[in-house]
This record gives structure tokens, sequence and C-alpha cells, in this order.
């Protein structure tokens, strides 16, 4: 096996204390996700935070005020939800990242008693969706041999669904009657079809399928028992639309907003009215939605971006926020129009950051920042992962630094991003991977002609499925990138796709139109090893031993390639899966892309 370069780690980027200090501060500084209730007891909360210095599971009971560290785990913990009544905190135990493993249970009061395995007779997977009744519990997982559903009643559990395709529990009535699981039978797990079961015998009782091309996605049933209507997602006219479908009565009701992007949504309390998150040009507007009248009202929440939103039983809309130039806060809106922070931070708050200006090249939207000066800057392209996510108006610690350093930023919401549509996230669709590239190529010739910079202080960077854009980016446009920076990214597709967990394989057979077996020149073309001969640019390489998404063999026969002809390259190796939920060790990695990024442009 091939020994490859390690980065040194800096112990510190910058000279001045107080922007070492800045920086750093901007990670460690203790943040928290929008806490989620029990339906039955919404004083009982859970929510994700840093805390600690590793991202970790807490509990927080309003009534008493008391917040409790729920998980502890050396690669912290992610998943989490609470049963109805409260009593019980369900988190997903995997091992150091891998995202296989089973759900477990423990007391939302410690008693001293260890997390058990939630669910009886379930195997262990990759998690594909849960849904805890009163009575009855739905959960999914998958394996290499596809999706299985199990529904768990009296302490015992029976395969409620399975098929070789993926697929997912995604809801279940109050009442606990029907449970509804998206699937892909028809081999396009990218758009998925609804199928309502019924929890007593498994037996279908409706099915909604908007054809080729058209998705589906469940959003939550009505929160009153006995009202067995649905919120869907839809995309029937190129976006994400709302409906409603009644699945006892096999009706349904398309809800039309005057919004020009698309929309998200969840239900009132009493399902009177829809709370609607819109989306449009990376940023966030807040709606209610009345049912019974149709009228959309505007609620007064500041520029930026929502993370997510949610209404507490006495009508509260509590949401996380956040813009380019401040880190996120929990807020609370009242019914009065009140407002304020829901939970105040303790310990340091994170410095301030540059705001995020819009430029349109073309269709392509994209998003720059510029630190203080003039260009031409070097700059670093932040290419996002997914590849169906976008880049926002949110605050980026990450982003951040690169500013500090001197760098202009730049993000690419390239074809094949949400937020712009159906034709524009699928256009990608049979030649993934060249058709974003094109979109970030158009956007670099405008920073070049701008003056905002200049190919030989152009770094490429990117993780995920945006570290798979660096690499083939590198590969395929030499002459445009001075630096490389790949984060788990796909870096020789034939051996990703064999090593990879199998949701991934059925996205990737929708996303090229067949597996490499079928198609094996569209692989090629596609994939990163196939132009590693043509890489120039020095190239920095992070990724987790146990990453199910973007595994590490695929990566080494990336890594061995770039050793045989000698090229300049470092490889960052870490004890984690796809990321790391421990801070210190997110600095350790951000120090060392920055630094690799200097050094190689001052040269």
């Amino acid at each position: 096996m091939t020994t490859h370069p390690s980065p040194d780690i800096p112990e510190q980027l910058f000279e001045d204390p107080a922007a070492e200090t800045r920086w750093r501060e901007r990670f460690t500084a203790p943040r928290m996700s929008l806490p989620g209730w029990a339906d039955d007891a919404p004083d009982r909360t859970l929510y994700v935070s840093n805390a600690s210095g590793v991202w970790e599971i807490y509990a927080w009971d309003r009534a008493t005020d008391e917040h409790r560290k729920v998980t502890d785990r050396p690669n912290g913990t992610s998943h989490a939800t609470l049963n109805p009544d409260g009593t019980e905190i369900w988190w997903f135990d995997d091992h150091d990242g891998d995202e296989f493993g089973v759900w477990v249970r423990e007391p939302f009061k410690a008693d001293g008693s260890k997390a058990e395995p939630a669910v009886a007779d379930v195997t262990a997977g990759y998690p594909a969706g849960l849904e805890i009744g009163r009575s009855v519990t739905a959960v999914a997982a998958s394996t290499d041999d596809g999706t299985t559903v199990w529904l768990t009643r009296d302490g015992r559990s029976e395969v409620l669904y399975q098929h070789v395709n993926d697929a997912g529990v995604t809801a279940m009535a109050k009442d606990e009657s029907i449970v509804v699981i998206a699937h892909s039978e028809h081999g396009d797990n990218r758009h998925m079809a609804l199928r309502a079961l019924n929890a007593e015998n498994g037996e279908t009782i409706a099915e909604k399928w908007d054809g080729k091309g058209k998705g589906l996605d469940a959003i939550s049933f009505s929160p009153v028992r006995g009202d067995q209507r649905l919120l869907v997602l839809h995309e029937r006219r190129g976006r994400e639309e709302l409906l409603i479908w009644d699945v006892a009565a096999g009706t349904e009701q398309e809800i039309v907003l005057d919004l020009p992007g698309e929309v998200a949504a969840d239900w009132y309390p009493d399902a009177s009215a829809l709370l609607v998150v819109h989306t449009h040009h990376a940023r966030n507007t807040v709606h209610r939605y009345d049912l019974a009248t149709g009228e959309l009202s505007t609620l007064d929440t500041a520029p930026g971006v929502i993370g997510s939103a949610g209404v507490r039983p006495d009508g509260t809309i509590e949401y996380s926020w956040s813009s380019a130039e401040r880190s996120t806060v929990i807020r609370a809106l009242a019914t009065d129009g009140t407002e304020r922070v829901l939970v105040e931070p303790q310990g340091a708050v994170p410095a301030t950051s540059h705001k995020l200006e819009d430029v349109f090249v073309g269709d392509v939207h994209a998003l720059v920042s510029k630190p203080e000066g003039e260009g031409p800057f070097p700059t670093v392209f932040l290419i996002h992962g997914g590849p169906h996510s976008s880049d926002e108006d949110r605050f980026s610690a990450y982003r951040a630094v690169w500013l500090d350093a001197g760098f202009a930023t730049v993000h690419v919401n390239y074809r094949g991003s949400s937020g712009y549509g159906s034709k524009w996230r699928d256009a990608i669709e049979g030649r993934p991977g060249i058709t974003e590239l094109e979109d970030i190529a158009a956007v670099h010739d405008w920073a070049v002609e701008s003056g905002l910079t200049d190919p030989a202080q152009s770094v490429l960077n990117g993780a995920s499925w945006g570290g798979y854009l660096t690499l083939l980016g590198i590969g395929t446009q030499p002459e445009r990138w001075a630096v490389g920076v790949a984060g788990v990214p796909v870096a020789d597709y034939f051996a990703a796709y064999e090593d990879e967990m199998e949701p991934l394989r059925a996205f990737d057979r929708a996303l090229f139109g067949g597996s490499p077996e079928e198609l094996p020149e569209l692989y090629k073309e596609c994939s990163p090893l196939t132009y590693v001969d043509k890489v120039t640019a020095p190239v920095l390489i992070l990724a987790g031993e146990n990453d199910p998404r973007c595994p590490i063999r695929q990566i080494d026969n990336y890594l061995d390639a770039l050793a045989a002809r000698g090229h300049t390259y470092e490889m960052y190796r870490y004890d984690a899966g796809h990321g790391s939920l421990v801070v210190a060790e997110t600095i350790r990695q951000t120090a060392a892309e920055v630094d690799f990024a200097r050094r190689h442009l001052s040269k």
C-alpha cells in the first residue's frame, strides 16, 4: 500500500492573535438546532448542539428549564427524536460515522439506565425512516439487499414492506391506522412514488405517482387524530409545490401559491393552516396559508435563511435563522407579533462576517463575497455537495475563515442544484459532473473578466459531490485551477459504485441512466480517475475511513495514480465517516485546507 504525504497542520493561521481567536471561535461558539418537541408533551424537546466540542443530542425540559446532554460518543450523534408522550428519546446508534446501525432508546429523564435497542427483531442497516406512534412504530432500514419496513406493536415486529429497490417510511397517520412509504419500484429513487398501507394488515389503501421525472415527497399527516389528510410536495409544474392528499377519501387539493420560488411547509397544530417556508434566489420568506380562506400572509422575519421552522401548540412560531453576516440564532415569533431569542447562546458569540452578493451569469446564480481591498484576489470556489442541494445566504464559519485569510469566495448553484425548479435540478441527468462544471466554468469566466481573480489564483474546493466536482474539474479544466481541495470525494466512479451504500447506487443508476456495467463509457467520461494524468494543480484530499457514501478504497485508487506520476498532492485521513461531528477535527481540517492553498498559491 502506498504511503501518501500528509499535510502539516499549522498551529495558527494568522499572526494577529485577535484574528486567530476570531476564526476559531466561529467554529467553537456553542450552536444548536431548532428544538423539536413531543406531540403530547410539548415541554419536552430535543436539539443537537456542539456545546461539548462534539455535536451531540441534548434534552431540554421547558417546564424546569433543564438542559441535559444525552449522548456522549467519540464521533458524535446527529439523529434523534422523541416518542409522542415525551418519555423516551430515540437516537440512531452507528459506528464511528459509518451510518450503519440501529435505533436505540432511553428515558427522557435520566435514571442511570443505558440506551437499549428501541425495536425488537429489526436488523441493522442504513436508516430509511422512523415514525413513532403511541402503540405502533414503523421503522425502515436499507442494506445491499434493498429496503425493509417493520411495524412494531405490543413488543413484536413484523415486516410491513420489503423491496430490492430504494424506499423508506415517510409518514404515519396520528391514529396510527395508515403508514405511508416512498418507493422507487419504478426504478428511479430521485423521483419517488407514494403508497399508503393499512397498518393493521399491510394491505395497500392507495397509491400516488405522478409519472416519470415527477417526484412526490410526503411531509406529514394532519396533527389531528382521525384526520387522514397528508401534506405532500409535488413537482407537476416544474417546481416543488404543495398538495393535500386525503388518503381515506381518495381526494386531493393542490395548494397554488403566488410565490416565485419553491416551497416547503408543515401544519399548524389544529390543521387549520400551513406554515410555508418559501425559497427564492438563496433566501427565505415565511408565510401562513389559511386552508379555509386560501389567504396567504407573510410573517415578519429578517432577510436571510430559515434553517427550519415549526408552530407550537400556542401558535408561537419557532425558527432558526442566519445570514452570511450573522451566525445562527433560534427565535420565537408570538401570535401578537412580538419576537424574542428562544435560547440565549452561552459562551462566545461568533464574530460577524462579510455579506454575500448575487451574481447571475446567464441562468446560473452565484453568491460572491470579497475581503477588504482591491482585486484581483486569490479566490476559492466553494462548490456545494448533494448535488441536489444549494448554497444560500446563511452563515458559514468555513467561508468566513477563507475571507479572513484574504480570499474572495464564490458559491455556484450549478445545474443540479435544488431551489431553482425541477428542470434545473434534473438537467444533469445522463451527463453528471460534466454539466455542473460547464456552469462553474461560466462563473469562473465572469470572475476573471470582472477582475475578481485570475486562473493563477483560483482554488477549486468542495466536499462530497463538491469534492467529486473538484477532482473532475482539475482534470478536465486544468487551465482554470491553480489548486484543488477535495473533501470526501468520488474519485474513481467504478470503485465508488462497488463500495457505496445501496441507496446511493440506486441514485447513481437514476442519475446516469443505468449501472457502470450497462454504461461503462459514460461512467468513464464522468470519473475523475479518467483525467488524473491531466491534473496540473496541487491537490489536497480529505477523507473518512468509515465513509459509506464516498468510500476510502476508490480515493486510494486516485491517490495511487497521483503518486505513480509524481504529482504534488497531500492526503488527510481521519477516523470517521462522511465528514466529522467533532469541532476540533473540523478546525484541524480547515487549517490544513487554508494552509495548503496559501502554500501553493505563493509558489
